[in-house]
């Protein structure tokens, strides 16, 4: 399969979904919702919506149907972004190759842009007149899954290890686990959120969830390696941050040749755990591949 064909075509229907179910900037609430819709425009491969369609689509479901409530990850992803470029947290410049929501909008204006985009997308997760197909225990345990993914379990607590380990070196296994939790939950609640709607059995699931973590792990690590030996223009943000906030990270503890080592067996880790699928999981399979060779 073409995976970039494969890629742009879903982008596109998450970007006109989005478009769709975002509020319009008028009326007295105009400034707040240019802010929130700043960042959700700003750019981006729309990766978390794309891998809960591929896996629907994995068990062959179609995801067009429930495509308001996908889209849901992709705003609370940009509300990470927007919280994680704070001057309080990784004070970024850049994001997207474009300016950071707090450099255009201000601090305060940013921070209720998040806000904002972290709520909503829980009114579009719990809306009854959303994919109104979707049994009320599936509904559920959606919820469920995205609010512990995002939470002191999840993206928060791994924000939260993520400062308070800035200028020192840790375990290993204490950065794996705080990248799990940082960037790994949201990518792993993406992929369960597509097996719930495609009604994956319990095999089905956890077959599914080893593969959402290989590739959580796989994005952190080449995160890592880009921030190296990546190029500002294509990454649209700048590299070497994390040497200058002296984080840890695996080229740190690693090596470079190691850390591509590392990289190179979590996809294979990943594609191992897809074997019970048959061609219906091809886009997550080059998903997988996509994340190792991706240079942005």
């Amino acid at each position: 399969m073409n995976i970039k064909s494969y890629l742009e075509e879903r982008r596109l229907q998450i970007e006109s979904t989005l478009k769709q179910v975002l509020p319009r900037p008028e009326g007295l609430l105009a400034d707040h919702i240019n802010a929130v819709r700043y960042s959700v425009f700003a750019g981006g491969k729309r990766v978390r919506p794309i891998l809960a369609m591929a896996t629907a689509e994995a068990l062959e479901r179609n995801p067009e149907p429930y495509l308001p409530l996908i889209t849901s990850l992709e705003l609370i992803h940009t509300y990470a972004l927007i919280h994680d470029d704070l001057p309080a947290m990784d004070d970024d410049d850049l994001r997207r190759g474009k300016p950071t929501n707090h450099k255009v909008f201000g601090e305060a204006a940013a921070i209720l842009a998040g806000d904002s985009l972290v709520s909503y997308a829980f009114e579009l997760l719990s809306d009854p007149e959303i994919a109104v197909d979707l049994p009320d225990s599936s509904r559920m345990k959606i919820l469920h899954t995205v609010s512990r993914a995002i939470g002191p379990r999840g993206m928060v607590g791994g924000q939260a290890l993520d400062i308070a380990y800035e200028d020192r070196k840790i375990p290993l296994e204490t950065l794996r686990f705080l990248h799990s939790c940082k960037t790994g939950a949201l990518i792993r609640s993406s992929v369960q959120t597509g097996a719930i709607i495609g009604k994956a059995g319990p095999q089905q699931f956890q077959a599914l969830t080893n593969y959402a973590d290989h590739i959580g792990l796989t994005f952190q690590i080449v995160d890592d390696l880009l921030d190296v030996e990546g190029n500002t223009e294509k990454l649209g943000k700048s590299t070497g941050g994390d040497l200058a906030r002296k984080k840890s990270t695996y080229p740190e503890h690693l090596g470079i040749e190691e850390t591509h080592k590392k990289a190179r067996d979590t996809v294979e880790k990943a594609l191992e755990a897809l074997e019970s699928f048959g061609r219906q999981g091809d886009p997550l399979r080059e998903i997988a591949r996509f994340i190792y060779y991706r240079d942005n």
